[in-house]
């Protein structure tokens, strides 16, 4: 009774900030993505009567928070409920990429567990339910579940808020290159910013405004428009973090660097040297957009500008899916 998954985080395009109801984690918006291809994580799950208690570990983490094995024992309480199970587990994770740093970690983290257990106690479940469970463990693994382009339904309850695909991983050339410019987590986690979001007295006009931008990148994507898809996406990078500078007590979680990737991508797109364009979810992390074609000469430039710690090159890829190659 082992299985072992495999997820890959996704970067919002359109963002989800703000919990409609935080226990569900139901957003108030709708939120569109892009799964990613290079950063990764792993889980395998066994349960077996062979073990006392739930053991958890972390392969490539020196320190574990109390929250993250509270999330991932919560996820195994769910899953043994629905089997009708009181076996107790031994879980081991490990992801390719620091946590905290705006990389949806708890994303790809959570729906690899998520996934992992619902098949080691050979439970059968479709694609739509098991993004319903994993958002009960994090909000962003609703979308990681999937492939390609995902869109998270917000729905109104816990049977209608779920995650779908809405264009496969090869339908658009586009790459996002993520330049990571600290490994350091961030001092307010996403839960926490998403707490604040009302207290943005700007936060109404977001919500009004994020349908029109939903809608308009779809019909973007669809047609494979990069520029009018650039455009919005990096309005709508400023829309979320212009509520976390507004919210009380603000939030920044940018530092010199990301603010200085943002002004050379806008440079050179006046410049008429590369057309690229960010975006930014709660972390420091810049994610730059590019079209395939030019991902080499994009990956060149930003070669040029010191303290990028990491640069990886994704294409649009795979959701959370299981894997034969066990971790124990």
């Amino acid at each position: 009774m082992k299985a072992t998954a495999i997820a890959h985080p996704d970067i919002a395009f359109i963002k989800y900030w703000g919990k409609a109801d935080p226990k569900l984690r139901i957003p108030q918006n709708n939120s569109l993505s892009m799964i990613l291809s290079e950063p990764y994580s792993l889980c395998t799950v066994e349960f077996s009567n062979r073990y006392k208690k739930d053991e958890i570990v972390f392969l490539n983490e020196k320190e574990v928070k109390k929250e993250e094995l509270k999330r991932i024992s919560r996820v195994l309480d769910r899953v043994r409920k629905l089997a009708g199970s009181t076996l107790k587990a031994k879980v081991m994770t490990k992801n390719s990429f620091p946590k905290g740093v705006g990389l949806a970690s708890s994303g790809s983290g959570l729906s690899s567990v998520t996934l992992a257990s619902v098949k080691a106690l050979g439970i059968q479940m479709n694609q739509k339910d098991l993004s319903r469970l994993a958002r009960l463990a994090s909000g962003t693994a609703t979308r990681c579940v999937c492939d390609g382009f995902v869109e998270w339904i917000k729905g109104e309850d816990d049977k209608t808020s779920y995650a779908r695909q809405i264009f496969t991983p090869n339908y658009w050339e586009i790459r996002d290159v993520i330049a990571i410019v600290s490994a350091d987590m961030k001092k307010i986690k996403s839960t926490k910013g998403h707490s604040l979001a009302k207290t943005s007295p700007f936060y109404e006009i977001r919500l009004r405004e994020v349908e029109k931008r939903l809608k308009d990148i779809k019909m973007a994507i669809k047609e494979r428009n990069f520029s009018k898809f650039g455009h919005i996406i990096e309005e709508e990078c400023f829309s979320m973090h212009a509520i976390c500078l507004t919210s009380r007590p603000s939030i920044l979680y940018w530092n010199a660097l990301t603010v200085e990737i943002m002004r050379k991508i806008r440079l050179w797109r006046a410049n008429k040297e590369m057309e690229a364009f960010f975006t930014i979810d709660a972390g420091p992390t810049v994610h730059i957009i590019c079209e395939g074609k030019n991902s080499r000469k994009l990956v060149n430039k930003l070669k040029g500008i010191k303290g990028i710690q990491r640069l990886s090159v994704n294409k649009p890829a795979l959701g959370v899916r299981a894997i034969k190659k066990h971790l124990f």
